[in-house]
C-alpha cells in the first residue's frame, strides 16, 4: 500500500485520467473530489461490500 500524506487542496493523480483532491478537513472527516471517467465506477468501500 502506497501511503501519502496530502494538505487541503491538494491533489494525487492515478494513471492518465483519474484524480483525487483534498477538498475540506473537518475534524476527523475529510472530504475528498474524484475526476474520473465516467466509465470508471467509483464507490465507498462498505457501500461496495454490502452489495457482494
Amino acid at each position: 500500500m502506497l501511503v501519502l500524506s496530502r494538505k487541503q487542496h491538494q491533489s494525487l493523480v492515478i494513471g492518465e485520467n483519474i484524480k483525487i483532491t483534498v477538498l475540506e478537513l473537518k475534524g476527523n472527516q475529510v472530504r475528498l473530489g474524484i475526476d474520473a471517467p465516467e466509465n470508471i465506477s467509483v464507490h465507498r468501500e462498505e457501500i461496495l461490500n454490502k452489495t457482494t
